[in-house]
């Protein structure tokens, strides 16, 4: 998981060094090259490529698609450590719509950590003039979207094979932001190419550690490492971007950190009650 959070943090990292390329056009390279790795893999493992139940598969394509070029805009707009601790509400969101999608039952405790997250996603935008009103919007929009993504995968997670719910997130991708990058296309230039391929490289390898570390250990007990990607974002926006915070923003990172973890840890507690 260490590995994971690792690659993901360096994804974020390439994905800010080229603010002047769209969102849009960022997610369309990163498709064609998780397109073309996970098409080698599923031809490898002869897997079907378009697997069985290809509306829920469509729609978790569509979910992240929208997730992901929402999440890109708010890196680009916003200090990295301020985008990365929006994203981390995903998880919030998972839990509130897998009531309605997936049945999934949330205890009350769970509310009051959740509010103790958005609490301090209100404090970082109150307080950190770089954050506006839109950019915040943008990028709880963007984690509400992760969080119909996750509910997605859960309703596949009997009848498809991993690797085709993978392969479905660039096939759908794909036809959207090339549609998109028509009207805001900007040919990339230099290091811009490099940049580019990386993010589609280290999302991959992002992926595989992340599927390894959740098919080795419990998922309460290494999820809750994914969230040093806090620290990593607010050390490569210090290293990279000169990113400065207030002990106020701090605060408000730690209260969305607080009430994410708790609501994860209290969830496998209960859960583990109940077996």
């Amino acid at each position: 998981m260490v590995l994971a959070i690792f690659f993901f943090a360096l994804m974020n990292v390439c994905v800010k060094f080229i603010p002047h390329i769209p969102a849009v056009e960022v997610v369309l390279f990163r498709s064609v090259v998780s397109l073309l790795i996970s098409s080698f893999i599923l031809y490898r493992q002869g897997v079907h490529f378009l697997g069985h139940n290809r509306t829920i598969l469509f729609l978790r394509g569509l979910t992240g698609s929208i997730a992901l070029i929402l999440y890109f805009i708010t890196l680009q707009r916003i200090p990295l450590a301020g985008a990365v601790t929006i994203h981390y509400l995903a998880p919030v969101f998972t839990s509130v719509l897998g009531i309605f999608l997936v049945k999934e039952k949330v205890f009350p405790w769970q509310f009051a950590f959740f509010f103790l997250s958005f609490l301090g996603i209100l404090v970082i935008q109150g307080v950190d003039h770089r954050i506006s009103l839109l950019y915040a919007g943008l990028g709880v929009t963007g984690a509400i979207f992760t969080g119909l993504a996750y509910n997605m995968i859960r309703k596949l997670k009997t009848s498809e094979h991993p690797l085709v719910v993978i392969f479905y997130f660039p096939l759908v991708s794909i036809p959207i932001t090339g549609l998109l990058s028509i009207f805001y296309w900007v040919t990339p230039r230099g290091w811009d190419w490099l940049y580019l391929v990386l993010v589609g490289i280290l999302t991959q390898l992002g992926q595989f550690y992340m599927t390894k570390s959740y098919q080795s250990e419990e998922l309460s007990k290494v999820s809750v490492i994914s969230y040093l990607g806090i620290i990593l974002a607010l050390s490569f926006g210090f290293i990279f971007f000169k990113e400065h915070y207030g002990v106020a923003a701090y605060l408000g990172m730690g209260l969305v950190l607080i009430g994410v973890i708790l609501n994860l840890r209290y969830k496998a507690h209960k859960d583990q009650q109940s077996e």
